[in-house]
């Protein structure tokens, strides 16, 4: 029995630092999100900053379409950065159950 508690405590350990190393990947991650074809497109961090917005000159002429596009890039965007900290998280934490409906990172 002891030695259980151990290994699971060792286990802990390693998900802990594994998380942790998953976090700084993602902090340092940039990713891009496009809009109509590309006339927008909006930078952001792991941690869901803005770093840069690009928009088509042509697409000021619109001002309620612009509008529309750098939401729609900047919801891309944050989809994209989801999709990858869902996948490092995931194999952060490989090999040790996570009860269902846990927030990842902790």
């Amino acid at each position: 029995m002891r030695g259980n508690i151990a290994q699971l405590m060792q286990q802990a350990q390693k998900m802990q630092e594994n998380v942790q190393r998953a976090q700084e990947e993602l902090a340092k991650l940039e990713v891009t999100g496009n809009a109509g074809g590309g006339m927008v497109s909006v930078t952001i961090s792991g941690r869901m900053e803005c770093r840069k917005v690009r928009i088509d000159p042509s697409v000021l002429a619109d001002p309620e379409m612009a509008e529309d596009l750098i939401a729609a890039a900047f919801n891309d965007a944050v989809n994209k950065v989801n999709v990858e900290s869902q996948a490092k998280m995931s194999a952060a934490t490989a090999g040790m159950p996570v009860p269902p409906g846990m927030k990842m990172p902790f």
